[in-house]
């Protein structure tokens, strides 16, 4: 039988994820809505890639200072505040897009809005990995950052959907204002959720010592260094089998949207079994164990999808490739919550937001061009081998090992 104290915390934490993804429902809608607004009506890979670069780029420059906050003030009134200020600019874009006539000033309009909801982003997702470990015991941070992959992946599968009705149906202004629909949702609920906070001695010092300090216990830390550069190579070595997908269907199996549709889904379908199967399984008692054998599978995914000529066959390794994905990057979350001084969370997972949102645009920037220059394919299985190859050297460095850590 659960004690009262038992099912508060778990109440809690399952109302901040509801809280999150709702939120994160708003604003994958809203980026969904926008790329495709700009490729419909400029068809121009200019703009897309513009788009694409400052929904990232601002991200990765803000993340580690969002992390210093974290460590430094409230992290529930810094998500809230994050929340707010992306619904307020959404909100602002929403009532000028009426007045605004031409066509090139509300893409420049779009592409100012898009980096300012970068930047809060930034400053709310190191601020809300770092909340999990207080809402959660240790012993079951695996399960419950299983759980909110799941929720997530859930998300991130029906807000692309829900984007296509939207604009099918209506105008990208009434898309806009379904995110400031979730955000007041989200930020109701966040607003009753009890977050402990103790004031911080260091809240006056200069930002830039907290940087530096950041910095140093990270790298100087045999476990959080390594899974950080980790996680910086495998978001680079994603891009091929995962973020350049579209383009190897279209060339290998068909340039249609049902193709493509299909992929999106059981990629994020993958995601949710991952998520699923960490949540009730918990992964291998030695956490490091559970994240080699994720990045091993897929880099094998991610070489088989290379070679395959099969369409079901192609879907079948996606979905697989969609579960490793989530083993590792939930493997990898439980890792530094775990590992982290509760007063450091916040720069730690600055610094692996800036992981992802700096080495996803640079694999991007190379894979993409040199994918005109040699088969995708060949790229794929190279970096597939890459990914097998970190998990052998992983497994083979004594000092990665050497660090104590297993499951309670």
């Amino acid at each position: 039988m659960h004690t009262t104290t038992q099912v508060s915390w778990k109440i809690r934490t399952i109302l901040f994820f509801i809280s999150q993804s709702i939120t994160l429902f708003g604003s994958t809608l809203v980026q969904m809505a926008i790329v495709w607004y700009v490729t419909l009506n400029t068809s121009s890979g200019v703009w897309v890639a513009a788009f694409s670069v400052c929904s990232y780029l601002p991200e990765f420059m803000i993340s580690f200072l969002g992390g210093v906050w974290a460590d430094r003030y409230h992290r529930k009134k810094l998500i809230i505040g994050a929340d707010f200020i992306i619904a307020m600019v959404t909100l602002a874009m929403m009532l000028f897009m009426p007045y605004i006539s031409n066509q090139t000033i509300l893409l420049w309009a779009l592409l100012i809005m898009s980096i300012l909801r970068s930047l809060g982003a930034g400053i709310q997702t190191p601020a809300v990995n770092a909340v999990i470990p207080q809402l959660v015991p240790a012993d079951q941070l695996m399960r419950f950052n299983g759980i909110n992959a799941t929720m997530q992946s859930i998300v991130r599968f029906a807000a692309p959907a829900a984007a296509g009705v939207i604009l099918t149906i209506g105008t990208l202004r009434s898309t806009l204002s379904i995110d400031i629909l979730t955000a007041v949702l989200g930020i109701g609920l966040l607003s009753c959720i009890f977050i402990s906070y103790e004031r911080k001695e260091n809240e006056e010092a200069p930002v830039l010592t907290d940087l530096k300090t950041g910095i140093s216990y990270a790298f100087s830390d045999k476990l959080i260094g390594r899974l950080l550069i980790i996680y910086g190579l495998f978001v680079f070595l994603c891009v091929p089998a995962g973020y350049l997908a579209g383009l190897l269907v279209s060339r290998v199996y068909g340039d249609t949207y049902g193709y493509l549709t299909m992929v999106e889904l059981v990629g994020f379908a993958g995601m949710m079994v991952g998520g699923l199967l960490m949540s009730t399984w918990g992964g291998f008692k030695n956490r490091k164990t559970t994240l080699l054998l994720g990045l091993a599978i897929f880099g094998i995914m991610a070489i088989l999808m290379g070679v395959s000529t099969n369409f079901i066959f192609y879907l079948i390794l996606m979905t697989i490739y969609g579960v490793a994905l989530t083993t590792v990057q939930t493997a990898i979350t439980t890792l530094l919550q775990e590992k982290t001084d509760i007063a450091m969370q916040g720069r730690v997972f600055g610094l692996l937001g800036s992981m992802y949102s700096g080495c996803m645009p640079i694999g991007m920037a190379i894979f993409g061009p040199l994918a005109d220059v040699i088969p995708l394919q060949w790229i794929m299985i190279a970096s597939g081998i890459a990914l097998i190859i970190i998990a052998m050297v992983m497994r083979c460095d004594c000092q990665f090992w050497s660090v104590p850590y297993t499951k309670n």
